[in-house]
């Protein structure tokens, strides 16, 4: 069993809220998690046909079987659950609900419109480097991905990611999103797969995949708040330059950016072009998970402006202060890594209070106000 970082803000969160939502993206982990922190609640799983019908059938009841607590997985199923929920915990504050899903448009909407002020809200998505805890070389980890099923159960990667890819990607958001011509929908997949670290452009997509460009917001915005991809906003604020505006594309598994690629084993990584894009999606992509796993919302955006300085991450913390990151996928250090950190530091002076380039070398270096280190030490340190 591994264990999760994010457990223990969910038995903090579980003292405070009479509901917890917890979502993140399918085989993730979610159930495993609810199980484990809440041994003694009552499970349900609204997938299953007879558990939904007996729901339906009489609401109250069913949700009042719930002296220690209830765990309700894909809770969406059931728009009107939320609603019943919320006539219960306002009559009885000891009560305890868990909710989990992996549609995470459909759970908000709700948790605004019936649960807010009663709902806490906490994001699972696949291991991180931490949780994983293991000297695993990088290719075989980008190429493995982080999802539970590759680690605890021990399966191929190839089965787990093909599995997904055919039973939820091409067919549960087909349904979700009316998709027509599967086949225009894949290429859109597997197009923006080879675009991770790019900037998105909606347009171009259009062109080449022959679709309008709503269309292609659309597929985005739906692989996005089901926890697919993800986009990274610029960051900027007025200081004379010409700030690019386009956001940054991301998937939040390497795993099945390597499937969408063709890739079959972590050698065919290690010499393929999108190496180095891949790297940057799996250390952006941890960041993510540090935020989420600490109950947080990550504030992280990317600079680039019209002379085409760049800096590959910027967290944003308290009182506006800035960390910039520079993500470099060789193993060998290079002073030229710190030259956009120092560029960006003059630009935004005491705003700055650090500057580090994450790289897969071994050697720990610091180069006046710039440090460089192994990617990994930076994302497991708290």
């Amino acid at each position: 069993m591994i264990n999760r970082e994010l457990a223990a803000e969910i038995l903090r969160i579980n003292a405070d809220f009479p509901v917890l939502i917890l979502t993140g993206p399918r085989q993730s982990g979610k159930t495993t998690l609810c199980k484990m922190a809440f041994p003694n609640y009552r499970y349900v799983n609204l997938e299953n046909p007879d558990t939904r019908e007996e729901l339906v059938a009489d609401p109250m009841s069913f949700l009042k079987k719930n002296s220690n607590g209830m765990i309700v997985d894909e809770a969406q199923q059931f728009p009107e659950l939320f609603s019943y929920i919320q006539v219960l915990v306002d009559e009885d504050k000891s009560m305890r609900f868990v909710l989990s899903g992996s549609n995470n448009f459909t759970l908000m909407e709700k948790i605004t419109q019936s649960l807010a002020g009663r709902a806490a809200l906490l994001t699972l998505l696949p291991l991180s480097i931490k949780e994983i805890n293991g000297d695993i070389p990088t290719d075989e980890l980008m190429y493995r991905g982080f999802y539970p099923a590759v680690w605890g159960d021990g399966r191929e990667p190839y089965d787990v990611y093909s599995n997904y890819y055919r039973t939820y990607i091409e067919r549960d958001l087909r349904q979700l999103i009316n998709i027509k011509d599967l086949d225009l929908f894949r290429q859109f997949v597997r197009l923006i797969a080879s675009r991770v670290g790019n900037e998105f452009n909606a347009s171009r997509i259009s062109n080449e995949i022959g679709i309008d460009v709503k269309t292609v917001q659309h597929w985005l915005s739906i692989l996005t708040t089901s926890y697919i991809a993800f986009t990274l906003p610029p960051y900027y604020r007025n200081i004379g330059k010409r700030i690019v505006k386009a956001h940054k594309l991301y998937f939040y598994e390497t795993g099945l950016v390597c499937y969408l690629l063709g890739l079959e084993s972590h050698e065919q990584l290690a010499t393929h072009p999108l190496r180095g894009a891949l790297f940057e999606n799996m250390v952006v992509a941890e960041f993510h998970k540090r935020r989420f796993n600490q109950g947080r919302t990550p504030h992280l955006f990317y600079y680039r402006d019209n002379t085409q300085k760049e800096i590959d991450l910027i967290e944003e913390q308290s009182f506006g202060q800035l960390r910039a990151y520079e993500i470099k996928s060789a193993k060998r250090f290079n002073t030229q890594f710190c030259t956009g950190i120092d560029y960006f530091r003059k630009l935004y002076g005491d705003s700055v209070i650090g500057g580090e380039v994450l790289y897969d070398g071994e050697e720990t270096l610091a180069i006046k106000e710039c440090t460089c280190q192994n990617w990994r030490v930076s994302l497991v340190s708290d």
